[in-house]
């Protein structure tokens, strides 16, 4: 017998029995499109995370320094950074996060922060708009240097970005993000503008691009003020946190070294506290927690392949009973053993290919539903997840079907003509 018969002989089986062969492959089917939705909605996740990592920039060192006595260390800090080079250090630069009521002509922020409790307080079953939700978040506040923009990964699109002189000279000035910008003055341009900050007037001089805008809780939300204006609008906020820039993740490593010793010579534990950790292991730690629940949940998913393999091995050690007669005959012909394992085989991979192709086609429809009701993405199994998925629901019905083909084929001939 050729393949082209026993894969003629398997299509007339499985035809012959459709509502077996279904619940054979059932098991088959769950487990492929678990494993399908699982890994692509785990993958678009991570995906969605590194983005985000991309966005805020590469190569960043977050420091929190402070002093017991309350004096700042970030002139120290600027200082010291810069004096290492462009090789080892792009930018440095606070990033305290302040609150203050920011108004310009009829927007308010406090307005806005009002709205939003409300939005929280009124749960799910609000009728306003997702859009309206969105566009009336209040910005976040950020006191930065000079080198704001090149530590966060900002590009400027308007005006110009903060300088060394509006530091020196407490300058009332102002940076927006492309959301802060749209949310304020809409289409208009905001640049030369005056807004009102906790009652002070200030100029907008700059609107950085657009670079998160399909997120909600948006990073172009934001207003940059100069660090040194700290003291008119927000004299009681500790600038403890901080931002370095490094040229290169090679450089990274060195960095985080020099600044701990740096800071460990300014301040010692009884004088304050600081510590120095790069964003990079936070991306590592992302990508490691993803690959561990890729494994968690495609194991737990797997168990339906197990069921669905050892159903196919049920199964076909009930067809070889069924056809005894049958395998009786083919041998007493001549038929060789290697023939009748070969045909039993072939049905095997043919029910689970089938199993497979149904699986997969469910996994794409379940991992689309998954990415947008979980991440609010189109989520796609990749097509190495595909062939993967089709693969292994193949072997499986090799693996599961080698008893019973090697049962079927150690049928003697005068035993199996004598079975009903």
């Amino acid at each position: 017998m050729n393949v082209q018969q026993a894969i003629k002989m398997a299509f007339k089986s499985i035809r012959g029995n459709k509502g077996r062969s279904i619940l054979t492959m059932l098991g088959i089917i769950i487990g492929i499109a678990s494993v399908m939705t699982i890994v692509s909605v785990i993958n678009g996740s991570n995906q969605q995370t590194l983005k985000q990592f991309e966005a805020m920039g590469k190569n960043k060192v977050s420091v929190s320094a402070s002093r017991y006595d309350g004096r700042d260390v970030f002139d120290d800090l600027y200082r010291y950074c810069n004096s290492l080079g462009s090789d080892l250090v792009l930018g440095v630069t606070p990033s305290t996060q302040f609150s203050a009521t920011v108004v310009y002509g009829a927007k308010n922020s406090a307005v806005m922060q009002k709205n939003q409790q409300s939005m929280w307080n009124s749960g799910p079953g609000d009728s306003s708009s997702g859009s309206q939700q969105v566009a009336d978040l209040p910005p976040s506040l950020y006191f930065g240097s000079d080198q704001y923009a090149v530590c966060n990964n900002f590009e400027l699109e308007k005006g110009r970005d903060l300088s060394q002189l509006d530091i020196n000279r407490y300058a009332p000035v102002c940076v927006l993000g492309a959301r802060a910008a749209k949310i304020f003055f809409n289409y208009a341009d905001p640049v030369g503008q005056t807004m009102q900050v906790n009652g002070l007037p200030y100029t907008v001089i700059g609107v950085y691009a657009e670079k998160d805008a399909d997120s909600q809780w948006s990073m172009d939300n934001i207003i940059v003020f100069p660090y040194t204006d700290r003291r008119y609008l927000a004299p009681d906020t500790q600038m403890t946190d901080f931002m370095v820039k490094a040229s290169s993740g090679d450089a990274t490593t060195q960095v985080i070294s020099l600044l701990t010793n740096y800071l460990g010579g300014r301040i010692s534990n009884q004088a304050g506290n600081f510590s120095v950790y790069s964003d990079n292991q936070s991306q590592q730690s992302v990508n490691q927690w993803a690959t561990q629940m890729s494994l968690v949940l495609g194991g737990i998913a797997a168990i339906s392949l197990l069921v669905g393999g050892i159903g196919i091995m049920n199964i076909m050690l009930v067809t070889v009973t069924e056809r005894t007669r049958e395998i009786g005959i083919r041998r007493a012909i001549g038929a060789e053993r290697r023939s009748i394992v070969a045909q039993f085989l072939i049905e095997a991979a043919m029910l689970c290919g089938i199993g497979g192709i149904i699986g997969i086609l469910i996994g794409f429809i379940g991992s689309l539903i998954a990415g947008t009701l979980l991440l609010h993405l189109t989520v796609w199994p990749s097509p190495l997840i595909t062939m993967g998925a089709f693969g292994l629901s193949v072997l499986l019905g090799i693996l599961f079907g080698i008893y019973p083909a090697a049962k079927a084929s150690r049928l003697q001939p005068v035993e199996a003509l004598r079975a009903e």
